[in-house]
């Protein structure tokens, strides 16, 4: 502002000695047009700097709110869970209990083999019965979430918590892909580490990530990202530790840089068992 007006001051000098106060009057209205301008200009900036503050706050703090859902609601589905496996073993399993001992009273003291027979099957169904339902109370205690879902659940988790846009593919049946919880575990943590990476090293927070399912053998996971830098690949800890995580799930992992793009692809075999089950 001061560099303004001594700019202005001395181009009215030269016209003020000469009295033109009719081009003084035009620099004048002029100077004052552009001031006003420079000012509108200002302070709208100023504003919008505030908006933008205030926006990321707002989105900071939506996003710890959504969490805090996210993990009251998780909370609220356990104990759930546990209250229905709770009911189910006091009423359910103590009532089949009962009848199989009842069952069994009868069948000592009956007489007659038929009797004994039909009494010994009914047994045998209320066994199973029981059997079933401490089956569901354990599954209700103890629920696994595995597979691909899971790990799309947590990589969209990771995204909200780090500011990073992530494109998902599903091909060839990946979503259906039978892993174990233990290839479940790789997986992630091969995304993971790979995502940490290219907010480090990249200059665009953007990511590809592309899941597919091979002849129903092999699943296959593939990151990348932009990549700038035009020096070679560095076998780094975090590299090597995702290397590490595949090959103790049978898996094996590649590292390369392709036109500009830094690329990560994990193939892990899946388990005959798993699959033809």
């Amino acid at each position: 502002m001061i560099t303004y007006v001594y700019l202005i001051t001395l181009a009215i000098i030269p016209y003020f000695l000469l009295r033109n106060v009719e081009v003084i009057i035009n620099i004048v209205f002029t100077a004052c047009l552009i001031g006003f301008a420079f000012l509108a200009f200002y302070q709208t900036s100023r504003k919008e700097k505030i908006i933008s503050e205030l926006y990321e706050a707002l989105q900071s703090e939506f996003r710890t709110v959504k969490r805090r859902l996210v993990t009251t609601d998780k909370l609220a589905r356990k104990e759930e869970r546990e209250q229905i496996a709770r009911d189910m073993h006091d009423s359910v399993g103590h009532q089949l209990t009962a009848l199989l001992m009842q069952l069994e009273v009868m069948r000592m003291q009956s007489t007659d083999e038929k009797t004994k027979k039909q009494l010994s099957n009914i047994k045998d169904l209320a066994k199973i019965s029981l059997d079933e339902t401490r089956s569901a109370v354990k599954t209700l205690k103890n629920e696994e979430e595995g597979g691909l879902s899971a790990i799309i659940r947590l990589i969209r988790k990771l995204e909200a918590e780090s500011h990073v846009r992530i494109t998902f593919s599903i091909k060839n049946g990946a979503f259906t892909a039978p892993l174990s919880n233990e290839q479940t575990v790789a997986v992630y943590r091969v995304v993971q580490e790979s995502l940490t990476n290219m907010m480090r090293h990249s200059h665009v927070k953007e990511a590809t990530i592309l899941f597919e399912s091979v002849a129903n053998n092999y699943f296959q996971v593939e990151i990348s990202n932009p990549f700038e830098h035009q020096s070679c690949v560095k076998q780094g800890f975090g590299l090597t530790s995702m290397q590490e995580r595949m090959e103790h799930v049978g898996g094996k992992l590649n590292v390369q840089k392709s036109q500009g793009q830094f690329i990560v692809r994990g193939m892990i075999p899946l388990e005959r068992k798993l699959i033809d089950k």
